[in-house]
């Protein structure tokens, strides 16, 4: 039998972010419901054409998402808290993008109009998908959770490509991924055990699927590559084979971002007729799956990197797959996991250098890829033999350039030695001499970094690229925008200030085109969260940084106050993880070289006079390896680089980091190991509940719990804020605490951000003489 070539997954922005400039007019009452319903029907079609036109066997639907698609599983499920009914009807997109984006009705706002009148309502808890950065809407559950089929979604999207003429795979989020994800706020409550009352919903949509015409349904259970326990274990065994009773279409299971590792001997159990394998992220496991696998049971090779630009060496690719050809009767050849990670088509991207686009491949270039293997694998190597000699001199060319490699660079990261990553003084000497020298009250107000980039601000920028816009002029309006941020804040009286990082696009693409060994796009996006889309920079060679990035502009803003400037940075571990990273040397190896970059850009903003500098890494969390053995080699050299980063400083400097929505219990020791002087971190969706790691490991620094979650179009009130830093003090001391928002503020409106900081800076005087 012939291979099968599958797809699991396509980006669902557009190749021009069509969904997130439909979105945001529909939240901004530019365009109505109807509108907004047929951009999206129209991408969908469009995605679909493209992958049958690719020469694509199996074409997932339902792969498209609003928002996230963890959410809309929630929807469907009927699992809609109470506090969000009574916006709408529970598959309306007023309770959807309420359990997204949180309501407000203090303030009018974008999408007022389209019935978030209904309350001032918080957004659900958002966190990352395993180790990627998407983020995903946390589901909320109760001990008395009901659930109903609330939405048909997957079948509607099913008929509405059958109408087109493509006959798809649904695609949904198997259940217990589903409930393992899910939080209730219930003390001991474990929401698998809710299973039971969950299966019949699912069992209900794939009778529905199979009646309409689906033969299979493509299942995603990525947390089979989680370390597991026999309760977890038995919970996959009881929903299969309830599945596999149900009136429902063939299973394709799913599995991804890892190995099958100890769930491997349950995987190959279940009665499913599918299962999926990602072999890029864990080729070891082919073995042991062929080997086990009954004889009946198709297996999806997931070959092609759906997490990475890089191209595919088609030729070492089919001598792995042409046996696995020979000895299994049904296989299909896949990407190893959706392709939503990737931008959609390296064809835009017309300005890259050109030796290094010759080795990229985007979703678009992944899909012939796996076509060309097809083709390979079912016509013979001859039949694309000019292909593969293309691909096999582009992968050569990469591997002999000398554009990777800087003998300088790793001169000198061959030099670095346990000293380069260690502050001499102690946490308790350094923060006497930090007071001393900043002056500053308890519970010290400051921001994130970023400030409101407003429509101004980005058609100056985009003029200034275009050359519309002159350097001196440029500059010119950079500095008003930065002079009037930095009186507003003296005004409100915030006390440690920043200076709005007008001038930045992005904090990793910023400090990389100003670093060597970085590429950069024009326009190749990719979703992070809801409308949110970023540009990962592409780190294709050795780094270093030829002159100093942010100085200048730091010292302009501090010429403008007496008060405390941080200087802002992004650190090593952030910049890795939310880059496209070259997959031809350790990642350990590349945080180095970045670490030592970062290392000189602090020391150069102290001699300017800086007192605090900040290096964020909110993606410290993120790159923690989905199994716990392999956590340790990944701290040890995570924690060495911010140390590598901040350490070159004298001990009356403060270094602050920001860490984002993170899950901290599991790795506070190396985030004590850190030692940074002070950490801000979110903690304003979870009510503080991300502090009792602090708490338990007795967290000797100063720790900012944030208080505005900038994620939501809501302000929050004074006493809102206030009570969040009570409960902080119940937990920690008052001489520990700062008072900051979650995150940046780059993504949201001055008319947002005022009120909310003028609120935050109240509530810490508040909190103060309560606290006293």
């Amino acid at each position: 039998m012939p291979a099968t070539i599958a797809n699991l997954g396509f980006p669902r922005i557009g190749p021009r972010r069509e969904l997130k400039t439909a979105v945001e007019a529909y939240w901004a009452g530019k365009i109505d419901r109807a509108q907004l319903l047929e951009t999206a029907k129209g991408l969908r079609a469009a995605a679909w054409d493209r992958q049958k036109a690719a020469g694509i066997d199996v074409i997932p639907s339902n792969d498209f998402s609003f928002y996230d698609q963890v959410l809309d599983t929630s929807v469907m499920l009927g699992a809609i808290p109470d506090l969000y009914r009574a916006l709408g009807a529970p598959d309306s997109l007023e309770v959807y993008f309420a359990m997204a984006r949180g309501t407000r009705t203090e303030v009018q706002e974008e999408g007022c109009a389209h019935g978030h009148g209904g309350g001032d309502v918080p957004a659900q808890e958002m966190t990352k998908w395993f180790d990627t950065n998407y983020h995903y809407m946390v589901p909320e559950v109760s001990p008395d959770q009901a659930f109903a089929l609330s939405s048909t979604k997957p079948l509607d999207h099913f008929r509405e490509a059958a109408a087109l003429g493509h006959h798809t795979r649904p695609v949904i989020l198997g259940p217990v991924t589903w409930l393992l994800l899910a939080k209730s706020h219930v003390p001991g409550f474990e929401p698998l055990t809710l299973l039971p009352r969950l299966l019949p919903v699912y069992a209900e949509l794939l009778a529905k699927l199979r009646a309409a015409g689906a033969d299979w349904v493509q299942i995603d259970e990525p947390a089979l590559v989680l370390d597991s326990r026999e309760a977890i274990r038995t919970a996959y065994r009881t929903a299969y084979a309830a599945l596999a009773a149900a009136d429902g279409p063939k299973l394709m299971l799913t599995s991804y971002f890892g190995s099958l590792g100890d769930n491997l001997e349950t995987a190959l159990a279940l009665p499913v007729a599918g299962l999926h394998l990602d072999l890029v992220r864990a080729p070891e496991q082919l073995e042991p799956v062929l080997n086990g696998a009954r004889k009946d049971l198709r297996l999806s090779l997931g070959v092609i990197d759906g997490r990475n630009i890089w191209k595919a060496d088609l030729a070492a690719t089919l001598d792995r797959l042409e046996p696995v050809l020979k000895a299994r009767a049904d296989i299909e050849v896949a990407p190893s996991c959706s392709l939503l990670h990737v931008p959609v088509d390296l064809a835009a991207e017309t300005r890259l250098d050109p030796q290094v686009r010759d080795w990229l491949a985007f979703a678009q270039q992944k899909l012939e890829e796996l076509a060309l293997l097809g083709k390979a694998l079912n016509q013979g190597r001859g039949s694309v033999a000019a292909e593969l000699a293309a691909n096999a001199a582009s992968i050569e060319a990469r591997r002999t350039s000398p554009l990777t490699h800087d003998p300088k660079v790793r001169s000198r990261l061959s030099a670095v030695n346990a000293n380069w990553s260690r502050r001499v003084t102690p946490f308790a000497e350094r923060i006497a001499l930090q007071q001393a020298r900043l002056r500053l009250p308890p519970l010290p107000t400051t921001t994130i970094g970023s400030f409101p980039q407003t429509a101004e601000v980005r058609k100056a920028r985009a003029a200034h690229d275009k050359g519309a816009l002159d350097d001196a002029a440029y500059a010119a309006f950079l500095r008003e925008e930065t002079a009037r941020t930095v009186r507003w804040q003296e005004e409100i009286d915030i006390d440690v200030l920043v200076h709005g990082e007008f001038e930045r696009n992005d904090m990793v693409q910023y400090f990389g085109e100003q670093l060597s060994g970085f590429a950069f796009t024009r326009s190749a996006w990719v979703q992070s969260y809801g409308s949110r889309c970023v540009r990962p920079p592409i780190i294709y060679g050795d780094v270093s940084r030829p002159k100093p990035m942010t100085v200048e502009w730091w010292r302009y803003a501090q010429s403008l106050t007496q008060r405390p400037m941080k200087g802002m940075l992004t650190g090593p571990v952030t910049i890795l993880q939310w880059s496209f990273v070259r997959d031809d040397q350790p990642r350990a190896d590349t945080c180095r070289q970045i670490a030592l970059a970062i290392r000189d850009e602090v020391v150069d903003l102290e001699q300017a006079g800086a007192a605090v500098i900040q290096i964020d890494e909110a993606a410290l969390r993120e790159g923690l390896p989905l199994n716990r053995a392999d956590w340790q080699a990944y701290l040890d050299w995570a924690v060495e680089s911010f140390r590598i980063a901040a350490s070159g400083v004298r001990p009356e400097t403060q270094i602050h980091t920001h860490m984002c929505y993170s899950e901290f219990n599991d790795i506070i020791a190396a985030i004590g190991a850190m030692d940074a002087d002070v950490i801000s971190i979110e903690t304003s969706r979870s009510k503080m509940e991300l502090l009792d790691a602090f708490v338990t490991y007795k967290y000797p620094n100063e720790i900012g719990p944030g208080v505005y979650d900038i994620h939501s179009p809501r302000i929050p009130t004074v006493a809102e804020m206030r009570e969040l830093l009570l409960k902080a003090g119940e937990r920690l001391s008052a001489g520990q605490l700062w008072v900051n928002p979650d995150c940046g503020l780059k993504t949201r409106k001055w008319e947002d951000v005022r009120p909310a900081l003028v609120n935050m800076v109240e509530a810490a005087k508040a909190a103060r003489a309560a606290l006293a």
